[in-house]
């Protein structure tokens, strides 16, 4: 169906870590809560689907990019 990229979005937005060890299901949740009103939003205001997967993918990467500075602060 395609939800891989929203399933992934949701999680790493969760505070999980793509390198694994850390997250926790509230997270998870709070994750798929964001990422359903990312959705219902962009379709509320009519952008096209690809719009919508532009702004989930820069999601993705912000909230990886957070967690890579999270980590680096813990590893020093």
């Amino acid at each position: 169906m395609g939800l891989e990229l929203d399933v992934i979005a949701a999680v790493v937005i969760g505070g999980a870590s793509l390198s694994g060890g850390t997250g926790s299901v509230f997270g998870a949740v709070i994750g798929a809560l964001i990422m359903a009103t990312l959705r219902n939003g962009s379709d509320q205001i009519g952008w096209p689907n690809y719009v919508q997967e532009i702004i989930i993918g820069l999601v993705i990467v912000f909230a990886v990019g957070l967690d890579r500075l999270r980590q680096r602060q813990f590893n020093l």
